[in-house]
């Protein structure tokens, strides 16, 4: 296997389907099942969703809420998706265990680096919840402390598209898409992979990102077992 730990990204809009919002029971079904693949090969999988497919904090925002309170608004909402995808993994027979940085003692343990990172050496899913816990910081942020955190090997971001281009690929059909790419030449080019604050921190402690389209079955148990899935953005 090329990875023995890893971080996966899932944004919340990934969950809805072909739904306008919400949760897709099909859908969540199918992750559950591509994740399962991958545990069974041994690797080891921690877990962060967003939550922008039920409320999204900078939304709230822009319509005159307080930004701090939208964004723990949005960071429950990335609870109500942990939830949803452990009950989707216990369904297939994964082992899993969901700790949130906001504490809900009665449904989720509370996050402790330690204890996620014995839950995924013995073999147990870790889905974290909430955010960083603290307004202001994306998912995206969280997923790269997270894997930072529990000294994952590589942060895979599944999407609907296929890798990262120089341009939209489904505005622009001449789009290129980049096999490898430096964290220096995605910033120079502004290209988007994830907000500048969870990209700089990857890039400070080199862990590698892997845009990939998680939505074509197979694709995430090829990724980490070698195959050139998607595009990779390395420090080197």
């Amino acid at each position: 296997m090329q990875y023995k730990r890893i971080l996966l990204k899932l944004s919340g809009e990934a969950l809805m389907g072909d739904r306008d919002y919400g949760i897709d029971p099909k859908r969540l079904k199918e992750y559950a099942l591509e994740i399962k693949q991958v545990v069974e090969k041994g690797i080891e999988v921690a877990i962060v969703i967003g939550g922008g497919n039920i409320f999204r904090g900078v939304s709230g925002a822009a319509n005159g809420m307080d930004r701090v309170q939208g964004d723990h608004m949005g960071m429950l909402a990335t609870c109500i998706n942990g939830l949803a995808l452990q009950s989707a993994l216990e369904d297939v027979g994964v082992y899993t265990r969901m700790q949130t940085a906001l504490e809900i003692k009665e449904v989720a343990e509370p996050y402790i680096k330690r204890k996620a990172i014995r839950h995924l050496e013995k073999g147990r899913v870790v889905i974290f919840g909430a955010g960083t816990g603290n307004p202001y910081f994306t998912t995206d942020t969280a997923a790269v402390l997270r894997a930072i955190e529990i000294d994952a090997d590589a942060i895979l971001k599944g999407t609907r598209v296929d890798g990262i281009y120089n341009d939209d690929p489904e505005k622009n059909k001449d789009a290129i898409k980049f096999e490898t790419i430096t964290f220096k030449d995605v910033i120079e080019k502004g290209l988007k992979v994830m907000d500048m604050t969870a990209f700089t921190l990857s890039e400070e402690n080199k862990l590698p990102i892997i845009v990939f389209d998680m939505n074509k079955n197979g694709n995430l148990v090829k990724l980490v077992s070698g195959e050139p899935i998607g595009t990779i953005v390395d420090y080197k």
